[in-house]
């Protein structure tokens, strides 16, 4: 089985690269299962249901999403409703909404878990490590992924250590910068401690560069704008092993004016 994973998408220039150039990466790749974090979707910070509904809409199976899952108000109105939506699983109890979800595909009971890290995010967050103990203890799925959406590389390295063996994957959002540390663990966990940004490409993680200069220059707090640029794609296929459910082989996916898209595997 064949899983993509798409990091952060940002703002319509996101939006337009899962419509325009994931259904090829799917293709090529023999896609079975897609997860996406969306939590930056609209204008760069949130998700609200017409552009929920609209990523569904392109052949995806999953919305993870991280420290923005409530900058728009309007997903109350639909979050109870939303079945491919996954919330941090630590974040607060008293917020709505569902931290892990189980998919049947091909025989297989997938399971997705979005968590929050600790470290520079948001401190009313459980611990991420002690909710994982708590969760795999009664977890009966064959296969595993888990969107660790956290700021300190080194806390999203020793999660993955932690749960080497334990879950299939560990892929880690929020930077919007890939990191080069695609590896199998091991124990045969999938890692990656960031699989980046799909969204602007001539940006500062998805603004616009010109007041991000300017804030740093000047040391005022410039207003952020979503940059209007070429896209990007950035994420990661599993190739996953039909008898063992472990992850043989994870390939990153950079598409970008300067990484074109090629048709040949």
């Amino acid at each position: 089985m064949n899983i993509l994973f798409i990091g952060d998408v940002f703002s319509k220039t996101g939006r337009r690269m899962l419509r325009e150039v994931m259904p090829k990466v799917q293709q090529k790749y023999h896609i079975e299962l897609t997860i996406v974090n969306g939590e930056n979707a609209t204008h760069g910070k949130g998700l609200i249901k017409k552009q929920y509904d609209e990523i569904l809409g392109y052949g995806v199976d999953f919305i993870t999403m991280g420290n923005h899952t409530y900058s728009k108000k309007e997903i109350f109105d639909y979050i109870d409703e939303a079945d491919h939506l996954i919330v941090p699983y630590n974040q607060p109890r008293a917020l709505p909404g569902v931290g892990s979800r189980v998919i049947s595909r091909n025989g297989k009971n997938i399971r997705v878990t979005n968590l929050l890290g600790l470290a520079f995010m948001d401190p009313k967050a459980a611990n991420p490590f002690e909710v994982m103990d708590d969760l795999l203890e009664k977890d009966k799925s064959d296969i595993h992924i888990v969107d660790f959406h956290a700021e300190a590389t080194a806390e999203k390295i020793a999660l993955g250590f932690y749960l080497d063996g334990r879950v299939t994957a560990v892929l880690g959002t929020h930077t919007h910068v890939a990191t080069n540390d695609e590896r199998l663990l091991p124990k045969g966990t999938a890692f990656m401690c960031d699989v980046g940004m799909t969204g602007p490409y001539n940006s500062v993680i998805g603004c616009a560069v010109d007041p991000i200069i300017e804030r740093n220059l000047k040391g005022i707090m410039t207003p952020f704008s979503v940059a209007e640029d070429e896209g990007q794609l950035r994420g990661v296929v599993l190739e996953i092993n039909d008898e063992t459910n472990k992850c043989e082989k994870i390939t990153v996916i950079r598409i970008d004016p300067d990484h074109p898209f090629e048709e040949d595997a």
